[in-house]
């Protein structure tokens, strides 16, 4: 994902913790929405509901996600 996509995110969604919706969160990490939710369901994201209809994930818990899954990798 390139760096624009990145900082869009982080300017759209700057509350006290940065936090993005799963649309935006499996953009950020080129995965499918169904993947977002997945990784939700099993525990590897925490989805944080705001409303009946709204929830967010943490900015800082997906880059750990990625870190992690980059780190396995090298």
């Amino acid at each position: 994902m390139s760096d624009t996509t990145k900082k869009k995110i982080e300017q759209n969604y700057k509350m006290g913790s940065r936090t993005a919706r799963a649309k935006e969160v499996a953009n950020y990490l080129s995965i499918g929405l169904s993947t977002v939710w997945h990784y939700a369901r099993i525990g590897k994201l925490t989805p944080i509901k705001l409303s009946s209809r709204v929830t967010v994930f943490s900015i800082d818990e997906v880059n750990a996600l990625l870190d992690n899954a980059m780190a396995k990798v090298a």
